[in-house]
């Protein structure tokens, strides 16, 4: 029983941090840029395609991080220049770039799905250099030191003064503009680096399942608003707490009551029912606690 649950938490955690983050990249767009961005869902499987056709290949499987990083950043920036240059709706060029990925993904692979059975992957060789006792942790480890190495980055990045202004673009863009710099390049960057820590979770997602789907962002974006939802408010108020480390444990968070979804007896055909019951609740709960920060205030 005791190996049961610590298969189940360990399992848990490798989720939540391999979406988290696709989940920090949804922080940035929806809650820093103000930017409803339905190309998640396309930039996803984008990152999964990029680096499945490398793999089989024979590329180093950790080329694929920041190939398929740089790929998702592309996406992004096409999103940005359709709203921004084109003047197109956020939501209409998110679901724009969204429908042309799904062709250029299927184009990447070749077939709608494809499997990296017997393939090297970024867990595959850091297990071969772990102690024997770690070897079987070798997925945690590796992707919580990923998660730790984005986090960090991101989190000095936005410390910056590049990054004080991607911050402003969505709350007081006439900053931006009085700094001498333009809000609308600013968003395009914003987007880029977004939509490439989409695509980077689901590089790291394609080697740690050993599958690729061409429809597997199908839902990413409502997963990666809950998980926003949940850390910033539960967890978002706590001084002790940076913003990011929030939302990543929100995706953890959410990825453990799937778990338990799951393990109540519903199908995994299910899933997105309950990822679209879970995110209604997260709203409410959201609409709950800022109503009553109003009523206080």
């Amino acid at each position: 029983m005791a190996s049961v649950v610590t298969d189940l938490i360990i399992g848990i955690l490798i989720e939540g941090l391999i979406y988290g983050l696709l989940a920090l990249g949804i922080y940035i767009s929806y809650r820093v840029l103000d930017f409803a961005d339905l190309s998640v869902d396309g930039t996803f499987p984008l990152g999964a395609a990029v680096a499945a056709r490398m793999i089989i290949g024979g590329t180093n499987p950790w080329i694929t991080l920041p190939v398929s990083f740089a790929a998702g950043m592309l996406a992004g920036m096409l999103t940005g220049v359709l709203n921004e240059k084109l003047k197109i709706k956020d939501l209409l060029s998110g679901i724009i770039v969204m429908t042309m990925l799904y062709s250029v993904n299927y184009r990447i692979v070749g077939r709608p799905t494809e499997n990296l059975i017997n393939q090297q992957t970024i867990f595959t060789s850091v297990s071969g250099i772990l102690p024997p006792a770690l070897a079987p942790y070798a997925k945690l480890i590796t992707v919580a030191v990923i998660m730790l190495v984005v986090k960090l980055v991101l989190d000095l990045y936005l410390k910056t003064k590049s990054g004080f202004l991607l911050r402003s673009v969505g709350d007081n863009p006439a900053l931006v503009v009085s700094l001498a710099k333009n809000p609308g390049t600013m968003k395009i960057l914003g987007l880029a680096l977004a939509n490439g820590l989409v695509a980077l979770s689901g590089a790291v997602n394609l080697q740690s399942t050993f599958s690729f789907n061409v429809a597997g962002g199908t839902g990413k974006m409502v997963m990666g608003l809950a998980a926003v939802i949940i850390g910033t408010t539960i967890f978002g108020r706590l001084r002790l707490m940076g913003v990011t480390t929030a939302v990543v444990i929100g995706m953890i968070i959410y990825k453990a009551c799937i778990s338990l979804a799951l393990m109540a007896g519903f199908e995994a055909s299910d899933l997105n029912l309950i990822i679209s019951v879970l995110f209604v609740i997260t709203l409410c709960i959201n609409n709950f606690i800022l109503n009553r920060g109003d009523k206080n205030a």
